[in-house]
This record gives C-alpha cells, sequence and structure tokens, in this order.
C-alpha cells in the first residue's frame, strides 16, 4: 500500500552495511551490476552471480577498480543460471554453506525475449524459467539462510505488468506465445510469486520480508560505460538520449532494488519504484490489480511448484528464530 516515505533516504550515500551479506543474481551486467556495485560501496559482502564466469570475472574487477576502498573479500563470484534447475540446486547449497544471508536480490532476467518460443533443459519455457521459475526455486533454497539473519529477498518486476497485465492462466504459453506476451507475463508472475511469498512467510511465522521493486525504464544508452560491463555504441546512446525525459541509467535504476533490500523501512509486501514510476528516486507505490489477486496468487504457487520441484521449508525455517 502507497504510504508515508523518509525523505531522508539518499541513493548516493547508503546506511553502512559492514558485516552484511546479500546475493544477486545476474551481477554481471546492467542493473544487478549496479546494485552489486552500490551494495559493495555500503561496505557490504556481495555474491556477485551470473551464467558466464568470464563476464562475473569482468564484473568483479570493475567493482573493485571503481569502489577501491572495499575490503579484499568483497565480493564472490558465483555461477548461476536461473533458467537451468540444476544450476540453481548447486549454486543454493553452495551459498547455504557459507552462513547466513542479509538479503537476496532476484535480479537476472530476460528482458528481449526470443521471436520464437524456447525451451529450458528443464522442459519449461525459457522466459518464465529464467524470469520468475529459477527465482522461485532459488528463493526457497535459500530460505533458511535468510532465516538465520531475518532477512529479506527483493523479486523485480516491472512497470510493463500495468501496461499490459496479462493474466497467467497458461504461465508456459503453449498457446498465443509472443516476445512482448512472454515477458510480460513473466513478470506478472514474478511479482505474484513475490506478494505471495511475503503472505505465506507472514502466515508461517518465518522472520523473512519479500519486497518487490522495479526499475522504471532503465537504458543502457544512458548508462555510464564500464570495461566489460556497459559499452553501447553511439547509435544506441544517441536513441536512448532522446528519450532522456522519461528515461534514466540502469545505475538509477538499481536505486529502487537497493532501497527495497536495504531500508529498515521497508515492509514485506510492499512495492518499490522510481517516483515518476519510469525515472527518479525510490518511492513505495502500488502494483497492478491482477497481481494482489489471490486467486492469481494461490494458481501461479502452484504451477510454480509443480515446475520446480521446489517445496518451500517454511516450518523448518520458522524453527530456526
Amino acid at each position: 500500500m502507497v504510504g508515508v516515505v523518509r525523505t531522508s533516504w539518499d541513493p548516493r550515500s547508503l546506511p553502512d552495511l559492514t558485516g552484511r551479506a546479500y546475493l544477486v543474481t545476474g551481477s554481471n551486467a546492467g542493473l544487478g551490476y549496479f546494485a552489486s556495485e552500490q551494495l559493495v560501496r555500503a561496505g557490504a559482502r556481495v555474491y556477485m552471480t551470473g551464467r558466464h564466469p568470464n563476464r562475473l570475472a569482468a564484473a568483479r574487477a570493475a567493482v573493485r577498480r571503481r569502489v577501491p576502498d572495499a575490503a579484499p573479500g568483497a565480493t564472490e563470484t558465483l555461477v548461476l543460471d536461473t533458467s537451468n534447475l540444476g544450476s540453481v540446486r548447486s549454486a543454493a547449497a553452495s551459498i547455504g554453506g557459507k552462513g547466513g544471508l542479509d538479503g537476496v536480490l532476484l535480479n537476472a532476467g530476460i528482458v528481449h525475449a526470443p521471436k520464437e518460443r524456447q525451451m529450458t533443459v528443464d522442459g519449461h519455457e525459457l522466459v518464465l524459467a529464467t524470469n520468475a521459475l529459477g527465482h522461485f526455486a532459488l528463493a526457497g533454497e535459500l530460505l533458511r539462510p535468510l532465516a538465520d539473519r531475518s532477512g529479506r529477498m527483493v523479486w523485480v518486476g516491472s512497470m510493463s505488468t500495468s501496461l499490459t497485465p496479462y493474466d497467467p492462466v497458461d504461465p508456459q504459453l503453449v498457446e498465443g506465445y509472443s516476445a512482448w506476451r512472454a515477458y510480460v507475463q513473466s513478470k506478472v508472475a514474478t511479482t505474484v510469486l513475490g506478494f505471495e511469498a511475503d503472505r505465506r512467510l507472514r502466515a508461517a511465522g518465518v522472520p523473512v520480508e519479500s519486497v518487490v521493486a522495479h526499475p522504471g525504464y532503465s537504458t543502457s544508452g544512458r548508462t555510464p560505460g564500464i570495461t566489460g560491463v556497459n559499452a553501447p555504441t553511439r547509435a544506441k546512446r544517441f536513441r536512448d538520449n532522446l528519450q532522456a525525459p522519461i528515461a534514466q541509467s540502469k545505475e538509477h535504476g538499481a536505486w529502487s532494488l537497493v532501497r527495497a533490500l536495504i531500508d529498515p523501512d521497508v515492509e514485506g509486501g510492499e512495492f518499490w519504484g522510481p517516483r515518476t514510476v519510469a525515472r527518479g528516486e525510490p518511492r513505495r507505490q502500488r502494483a497492478s490489480r491482477i497481481t494482489y489477486d489471490a486467486d492469481v496468487a494461490a494458481r501461479v504457487w502452484r504451477a510454480a511448484e509443480e515446475a520446480t520441484g521446489v517445496r518451500w521449508p517454511f516450518e523448518k525455517a520458522g524453527l530456526r528464530r
């Protein structure tokens, strides 16, 4: 619900996060990279994850260049492909052995969906698997490390769900696939899962909050060039700069995600995004109506459980307080 927002929050000067640990999916570029950098700059330890080891190494090197006073162990890379449930399980097991987590940013995803429907190795539609199912499985697998520190999970939604809020009655898009529908429907599912997760966590007494945030209209052409992370062409910069009144950089787009992850005034079940929806400082907002629908939530949660084979350990996590 939209409410009063603390005015003292400065996304350029975050609270001290020394001693805290976070995992960010899709850390090698875009929003995930900048979220990771902002967390490290505030003193946090960040597990940077992504599909490609070389790109992760380049992103980690960029963080170390741009935050030279960060502690030597401030970042650690971990290969994690959210479209592959085996990769999700392996990464979660690795993180589970490292101690508790203060937060998980479920950011990785496909924005530019393929024109033709594609399947993952697990037999799921690629965009849904990458954007929603993999994160559902990862969050469930990391629930106990999060509960150990009364942590928070943040799901990355999209303002597109208010433009065309498709009801995911066919989440795998066996019929009627299109690139736009695949993307929007996956983000509806992501947002629904984020809100439903918070309801279930509260009901089970698990000390973990689930929040949804979106980055507004954030483009690479308005984003600083960083070797190995972001290198838009001149044409891309020109096109994106024409949209300056309604667009922002991915660096600024990460502000909403980071605030949702670390601000103690944020509460579970909330929705955060830029001040003008498309751009600006992070503010508490209200998501599209369909994402709050209890029947839709029950259906999407059940579909996610069946697709991933993951049942969140609410009872065990609740006992770890």
